[in-house]
């Protein structure tokens, strides 16, 4: 008995077109998990606390890709026709989903919500009527167990490939835009595929051949503009020129300039984030470091915690006692960008470049806790808690870690964000630090860009005002020094409770607490 024309040929002849459907598995199975990282990881950026964006991105998707499955029951005929189709509606909405919600977030940032979890449900209904209708196609011709077994195999490796690529690979070589377009343009090659293998079945086969060309010009098109989409929206989102932008495995790196008399000059953003502006760091920068570097009086050993962009290094090496500083920044590109960029390394004096200098590019926890090496002096300069990730850098945990690290008459200060927005977030931390057994001594600087700013010296034994200072500095006297560790009453200290790993109260009182400030 002879095949139908276009219909899956007896089982000894089955196996290369069997072997193309498995790789479109593969294909579709990695496409869709990469749709829903690239949400995840957007939504992160915009919206902070990633444990949170990605809990609901994924499950959302989960439900929408459930939703798919339930619907392709009511695909009886042409399936084939319905997979191609499919495949072309997932190439455009998961292609394009980075690039629709950067732009939502420059143009439409009160709607980004809802653009985000609409793209959410449409891309996961899509993905979920994908391989339900594969398996029906297979299903001509292999047997059920055979078949169930072989699809989830080629769906699960698909998936564990773009776990792997997408931190690692994609989104450091090719930004998160091009990212989505080159999948997207993968599930337009399937429906190609889908286009030629099944020609025999298709009724309006060249109606098909033209949608497949209309969408490869879109994506084709997509990719030639990915970088004036990504400059269009972040000009939109940064009220300066972008200078620089970088997607690492870790984070959005975002360098704008404004120069004149009375601009920001250089500002560097992290995640949308801003971490400092050249018109006033050296005011946040001299308030971190010198109330316990002149404190100590000859300190020799240094840490510095975060801090890549090196302008905490610039001040360490201020005092010539220093003979080694070593900076443990998690993000080698962050150091990599302040040591080789002429303007960037500028700013920081060239400090990481210094041969007093040692750079480790590894997380900071894991390393306060390998290490055996103790300090005289520890400058803790990471970003706010915003999310999960970096709450355990503030939690009791990590404080214990940094007090084994102390000499007896060491120091450590941390940056705590502002007791004035975010008032009870900033005693939670004086809270935590007192819990692992510590002195903590809070104080606050006013830095223009930031407004009232909040820091803690952790230490063994009280910390005394020093008697003196270095003389280049631009902010900090002997006099005005002592004035920082004066709180007002809008300011003084709260009830908070101990920030653990168990329980990160900190990052749901910091999001609480300057989430009023954005409303």
């Amino acid at each position: 008995m002879s095949a139908l024309p276009g219909s899956i040929p007896a089982r000894g002849r089955a196996r290369p077109i069997e072997v193309a459907l498995l790789a479109s598995v593969f294909v579709v199975a990695a496409c869709g998990l990469l749709y829903e990282l690239a949400a995840g990881a957007i939504a992160s950026y915009v919206l902070g606390d990633s444990v949170l964006q990605f809990s609901t991105i994924i499950g959302s998707y989960l439900f929408a890709m459930g939703v798919g499955s339930w619907l392709s029951r009511h695909f009886e005929r042409q399936l084939p026709a319905h997979f191609l189709r499919i495949e072309l509606l997932v190439a455009l909405a998961g292609g394009l989903l980075p690039a629709l919600l950067f732009l939502a977030n420059a143009f439409a940032p009160a709607s980004f919500r809802v653009v985000l979890y609409g793209l959410v449900l449409v891309v996961g209904v899509l993905v979920g009527l994908e391989i339900p209708l594969v398996m029906r196609i297979l299903r001509r011709d292999v047997q059920l167990r055979e078949l169930v077994s072989q699809v989830l195999t080629f769906d699960y490796l698909g998936a564990l490939a773009v776990s792997l690529a997408f931190p690692l690979l994609l989104v450091p070589q090719l930004g998160m835009v091009r990212t989505g377009l080159v999948f997207g343009l993968m599930n337009a090659a399937v429906a190609v595929w889908a286009l030629w293998l099944f020609r025999h079945e298709l009724r309006r086969w060249g109606a098909h051949a033209a949608a497949c060309a209309f969408v490869l010009a879109v994506l084709a098109v997509g990719w030639a503009l990915a970088d004036r989409v990504t400059t269009l929206a972040e000009d939109r989102l940064y009220a300066d020129r972008v200078v620089l932008a970088q997607t690492t495995p870790y984070q959005r790196i975002v360098v704008t300039h404004a120069p004149g008399e009375g601009r920001p000059g250089h500002r560097l953003f992290l995640n949308g984030n801003l971490q400092f502006a050249e018109r006033d760091e050296y005011r946040y920068h001299e308030a971190l470091v010198h109330p316990v570097m002149a404190a100590h009086g000859a300190p020799k050993k240094v840490a510095v915690l975060g801090g890549g962009d090196g302008m905490a290094v610039r001040e360490i090496l201020k005092y010539p006692s220093v003979e080694q500083v070593t900076l443990v920044e998690l993000d080698p590109a962050m150091t990599e960008l302040f040591t080789r960029h002429p303007q960037l390394a500028a700013l920081n004096g060239h400090a990481l470049t210094s041969p007093r200098l040692r750079v480790v590019n590894t997380d900071a926890f894991r390393w306060l806790d390998e290490t055996s090496d103790t300090f005289d002096v520890i400058v803790v300069d990471f970003p706010d808690p915003t999310n999960f990730s970096i709450g355990k850098l503030y939690t009791l945990s990590f404080y214990a870690l940094l007090e084994k690290r102390l000499t007896a008459s060491g120091y450590a200060v941390i940056q705590t964000t502002s007791p004035l927005v975010a008032r009870r977030s900033f005693w939670t931390v004086v809270q935590t630090i007192e819990a692992a057994g510590l002195t903590a001594t809070p104080y606050h600087a006013h830095v223009p860009s930031f407004g009232e700013w909040g820091y803690v010296i952790a230490s063994r034994r009280p910390w005394r005002l020093p008697r003196a200072l270095p003389e280049e500095l631009r902010y900090l006297t002997p006099h005005t020094l002592a004035l920082l560790f004066d709180f007002p009453a809008d300011m003084a200290r709260v009830p908070a409770e101990v920030n653990r790993l168990s329980n990160q109260v900190l990052v749901h009182t910091y999001e609480a607490e300057w989430g009023r400030v954005h409303e």
